[in-house]
């Protein structure tokens, strides 16, 4: 006699089988490219809800817009403007109204608009392809709102980090944003560990790992150790951004198909993050050493 099995009841752990190649072969394009985005992004029980409903309509519009924004900003400044900056910084690109300056943070809309500016031809494309390769299965998965809260969630938490931590430096690049989808992914890859294929999660958190010690040993180099003439750049933004991606990220990347407002976690990092919001306007506004 041959036992029922529930299907609902087998281990949810178990791996997923791969598709054979026939089956692959009878996909489409965009199937195709949603079947190995889900299984890249998403742990197990989630991808079958992911693909009944995937398509690639919108594109990952937020951060092609974005990228597009930064690359063509930097393409002015290297170009139209005599600044001369292909391979580094050098003083006349502070005189961009978007840049954030210690001295002129009255004008409130340098807390995010210095993302568009970038140090160098190695910071800008350092900064797009990480956000691309990050941020298009990102949208794909959870869309353009989604992505664009927790990319401007570490922009903002970046410069009011800097404003708060190292209050006398400047600041420029999209490093802030780069750094909140990274802390979101990890998190995620954290969180969803043991749902996902094992070798995967390790490659995915190692090369998140690599990554940041490897561009933060960069910008506390650049920060620190060269004796380069110029203004000298805050790598506070990174550490800011990567803190709000594991908050504000990590709720959005890692509750897919769930309801937001239901769920606490959602409630403490929103809570948390306003807070510090409140904290650092008031800091600016009343404690700041700045000029």
């Amino acid at each position: 006699m041959v036992d029922n099995v529930d299907i609902e009841e087998q281990d949810p752990l178990s791996e997923e089988p791969e598709l054979t190649k026939e089956e692959e072969a009878k996909m489409g394009y965009c199937e195709k490219l949603h079947y190995h985005i889900s299984r890249w992004m998403l742990p197990e029980h989630a991808r079958d809800k992911y693909l009944e409903r995937a398509n690639c309509c919108p594109p990952p519009i937020f951060i092609i817009l974005i990228s597009i924004g930064e690359l063509a900003v930097f393409i002015y400044y290297a170009v139209w403007k005599p600044q001369k900056q292909w391979v580094t910084l050098e003083d006349g690109i502070w005189n961009s109204p978007l840049s954030y300056k210690p001295e002129r943070r009255e004008e409130a809309w340098r807390f995010l608009s210095y993302m568009f500016v970038h140090a160098g031809v190695e910071h800008v494309l350092g900064n797009l392809i990480m956000q691309l390769v990050l941020g298009i299965p990102l949208e794909l998965v959870h869309k353009g709102f989604e992505v664009g809260m927790v990319y401007l969630s570490g922009v903002l938490a970046g410069s009011l980090a800097s404003s708060i931590f190292d209050p006398l430096n400047a600041l420029v690049g999209a490093s802030g944003g780069v750094y909140a989808l990274m802390g979101g992914y990890f998190m995620n890859a954290i969180v969803n560990f043991r749902e996902m294929i094992p070798l995967l999660g390790i490659f995915r958190i190692l090369l998140i790992v690599v990554i940041v010690l490897t561009d933060m040993g960069f910008a506390l180099y650049r920060r620190f150790l060269t004796h380069e003439n110029g203004l000298k750049v805050s790598f506070v933004a990174h550490i800011g951004g990567g803190v709000a991606g594991m908050t504000i990220g990590y709720v959005f990347f890692s509750s897919y198909n769930q309801k937001l407002l239901k769920d606490p976690r959602f409630w403490l990092c929103i809570v948390g993050y306003i807070l510090f919001l409140v904290f650092a306007a008031l800091f600016n506004i009343f404690l700041s050493p700045a000029p």
